[in-house]
């Protein structure tokens, strides 16, 4: 297929700025492979679909502050620098993109929280990518949770608030390390994932950093030339016993987003199993594909052209998603990260 062939026009008041509340008060629309068919629903009525003996594949990243706001030494022009990734902990040396990058050279200095944090620019790496030197006494996240803003995506066209803080994180994040949200685990609530352990079904926590590579345009019309930025996962050795016992017994596996899925479908044995693995993936996953994992997945709306629709509709089959996405449209469905749900059968 072609990068065209995920073209979709879409109104700009379709694309969602706030969640809704309570979170799993969102539509879902349930699409049915087999039978190419679908149904609105309700993101509470999720739990219908999920039976004894059934995973749910969720994954625990947590989403840090990751934008910045400091001022360049000497001429205190204002610049943002949004941290994409930890390179060296023991020298503080972090991977970030600077805006405006035409005033930001190696060896300038940008302080933050009134000089009390600062970096140095060390090398460029792309046309707005630096590598920095961070210089800082105590827990460098701790520091940024105070002083940092909620990442929110490029399409989301607002200052995030403190209630982002709360929003854009699902409510089991718990190991730190992403700087945008797995958003189809943000409709879940803590009573919601009760009422689903309660019918007998196993969460299996993975972990997939999500990067600001989730956004980036594809470039190439020919997809099998697209090269995927590499994200840090890890899926732990209980979480693969949990999905295996349940492939064994022919239960059917639930995964909670793209991130999740490329994390499981990253890692998978040759009699179809998965394995404890962490380190970092790169998977392209677009059609056709097999997927050797996943049963199941609950997805959000996505970006045209965006890897993430892609991986979408390699799933479920690409005239049907389409289709599916046109009615969406139609009835005012909510797009993109603070949207609404889908679940793939």
């Amino acid at each position: 297929m072609k990068l065209s062939d995920f073209r979709y026009p879409l109104p700009r008041n379709l694309v969602a700025k706030h969640p809704v509340s309570p979170r799993d008060h969102s539509k879902l629309m349930v699409l049915n492979r087999a039978t190419e068919t679908a149904e609105d629903k309700r993101f509470t009525d999720v739990a219908e679909y999920l039976q004894k003996g059934d995973v749910l594949v969720v994954n625990e990243t947590r989403v840090f502050q990751a934008r910045l706001y400091g001022k360049k030494e000497k001429t205190n022009a204002r610049i943002e620098v949004f941290l994409l990734r930890e390179l060296n902990a023991e020298e503080n040396i972090w991977d970030v993109i600077v805006d405006p990058a035409r005033k930001v050279r190696i060896g300038n200095k940008i302080f933050f929280d009134d000089g009390k944090l600062w970096c140095e620019v060390i090398d460029n790496t792309t046309s707005r990518g630096r590598t920095v030197r961070f210089n800082h006494k105590g827990d460098f996240f701790k520091i940024i949770e105070r002083i940092g803003l909620t990442p929110l995506p490029p399409y989301i066209k607002r200052d995030p608030t403190n209630k982002d803080k709360e929003s854009y994180q699902t409510v089991y994040a718990r190991v730190l390390g992403a700087v945008a949200a797995p958003t189809a685990g943000l409709h879940f609530t803590k009573a919601l994932l009760k009422k689903i352990e309660k019918k007998g079904v196993k969460i299996a926590p993975v972990v997939l950093h999500v990067g600001l590579g989730t956004f980036r345009s594809v470039e190439v019309e020919d997809l099998t030339k697209h090269k995927m930025d590499s994200e840090y996962y890890e899926i732990p050795a209980e979480s693969a016993h949990i999905i295996n016992k349940a492939i064994d017994n022919k239960k059917n596996v639930f995964v909670v987003g793209t991130s999740a899925c490329r994390a499981v479908e990253s890692s998978v044995t040759s009699d179809g199993h998965v394995k404890p693995a962490r380190g970092w993936t790169d998977k392209f996953i677009f059609p056709p594909h097999e997927f050797r994992i996943t049963d199941r997945l609950i997805t959000n709306f996505h970006l045209p052209e965006s890897t993430l629709l892609m991986l979408v509709s390699a799933f479920v089959g690409h005239e049907f998603l389409m289709r599916q996405y046109k009615r969406a449209i139609k009835e005012g469905y909510r797009f993109y990260s603070y949207g609404d749900a889908m679940l793939l059968l």
